[in-house]
């Protein structure tokens, strides 16, 4: 350990010391979620400022903090499975009602669809405004190398068609599945769990003591893993703050100035969706500025870790704690967010991308005669998305191939990837908890003392006054 590097880490655990005092004073979850926030960033900025971009300091001391950060979304994603299984399996059996559960999933996966269709034309629109071209654009040792990958990746995107796609939901092994080895394996895990909860519910009334059993094991294993998920979201401002203070010591400030149009376009097109989400909640009857206070830890969380699929079992407990949304509903809304219909990445990444790349090859992007098709893509596209990073790309590779459009160009972005990334990614989080609080709004299942409660759940069933 170098001598320049232990008054970093002093520095990071005096945070995370004081980060411990707010939460054992019950200071409220959010001011301890945009503490660590804050001062991640503040202390990026002072290491950058000491030290300067590419200081192997600063890599030392982000290897340190990848522990706190990356280890904290490891456990995330530890508990991402058993809550979709315990979860789904208990809401069936609580529903009892293939109808209901038919509307569910019908209501969540239409306005994931429809709102990432929006968001694509919303990126189509940002880039017209912002006028962004890859012509002329120069690419670097690094940018060539990352174009040749895509290159080599074209092939499996050329593969994906919607018969196929809609099959690789079915799990063939549904335990390879819980373990995450396929782009589609969280929606594999719902269906199996769906199936396991509608086998269930069909043995109710022949086999009443066997169902009785079953429905308690579930009760039991639904507990302690909502105890699990209590003991990792403690952790958030921790893992907050470890993230944040990585992202901005090893971000290049030059790399942003130089691809600075298309940082301001996207994060303009991403605030324009953020706001499409909030004029649904308002369009529903609910506050809108209630909603994003009760939100903003997840979308802090998705904003810094760059995982959709990560955000889940957070996305689950923002939604059923404090936004007063059914577990079944939640469970759905942020399991299907998190494959299908991401608003970020799927919906405004890939259509800036085909806007800005259609010009070097002779097409003009401002015809219906592009402009259609490119949506009609998007959508397809949008199914099946993988909830980690990366996801984007893969979103970008199917819509590129499928207009004939050169995908290398898309690596020319590759310096600013992470920064674009982040919003993208809390935009996808906010995008199913929107879906998922529109379908329990339009089912009459929300419950409004919990979404109208100044009283803040601290997401593991302690209450502080916000």
């Amino acid at each position: 350990m170098t001598l320049p590097l232990i008054p970093n880490l002093l520095v990071a655990l005096c945070v995370c010391a004081l980060l411990y005092r707010m939460q054992a004073s019950h200071v409220s979850f959010t001011k301890q979620v945009f503490t660590g926030l804050g001062l991640g960033v503040l202390l990026g900025a002072a290491l950058q400022a000491v030290y300067g971009a590419g200081s192997p300091t600063i890599a030392a001391t982000n290897a340190w903090l990848d522990v706190l950060g990356s280890g904290y979304v490891k456990l995330l994603q530890m508990i991402v499975i058993p809550l979709i299984m315990v979860s789904i399996i208990g809401a069936i059996l609580k529903l009892r009602d293939a109808a209901s559960l038919g509307k569910i999933s019908a209501l969540t996966i239409g306005i994931l669809i429809a709102t990432t269709a929006v968001a694509a034309m919303i990126g189509i629109l940002m880039a017209k405004l912002f006028g962004l071209t890859a012509v002329g654009l120069t690419a670097s040792a690094a940018e060539v190398a990352r174009g040749e990958y895509l290159q080599g990746s074209l092939g499996a995107a050329k593969e994906i068609s919607l018969p196929s796609m809609l099959l690789s939901f079915i799990p063939a092994n549904p335990f390879l599945d819980m373990t995450g080895a396929r782009k589609t394996s969280t929606i594999a895990v719902v269906f199996f769990a769906v199936f396991v909860g509608i086998a269930a519910t069909g043995i109710a009334t022949k086999k009443p003591n066997e169902f009785a059993s079953f429905s308690h094991f579930v009760h039991v294993a639904h507990t302690i893993v909502m105890r699990m998920v209590t003991l990792v979201l403690r952790l958030t401002p921790y893992g907050v703050f470890a993230l944040m203070a990585k992202v901005v010591a090893g971000s290049s400030l030059q790399d942003i100035l130089n691809l600075l149009g298309f940082v301001l376009a996207s994060y303009s097109a991403l605030i324009l969706m953020f706001g499409v989400h909030l004029l649904l909640v308002a369009f529903a009857g609910l506050n809108p500025a209630r909603f994003v206070k009760k939100i903003f830890p997840v979308l802090a969380f998705a904003f810094t870790s760059r995982t959709s699929a990560g955000a889940i079992p957070m996305s689950v407990a923002t939604q059923t704690t404090r936004l007063g949304t059914p577990e079944g509903i939640a469970n759905f809304a942020a399991s299907f967010g998190a494959t299908i219909g991401q608003n970020g990445c799927a919906g405004i990444y890939p259509a800036m991308l085909a806007v800005m790349i259609a010009p070097t090859v002779g097409i003009d992007p401002w015809t219906a005669g592009f402009i259609l098709p490119l949506l009609a893509i998007v959508v397809f596209g949008s199914i099946g998305v993988a909830g980690v990073g990366g996801g984007a790309t893969f979103a970008a590779l199917i819509v590129l191939s499928a207009l004939d459009l050169p995908v290398a160009l898309a690596g020319l972005l590759i310096s600013i990837e992470p920064l674009i990334d982040m919003g993208r990614t809390a935009l996808n989080v906010s995008g199913s908890i929107t879906a998922g609080t529109l379908t329990s709004r339009i089912l009459g299942a929300t419950d409004m003392a919990v979404f109208n409660s100044d009283v803040e759940s601290n997401l593991d069933g302690e209450e502080q006054t916000a």
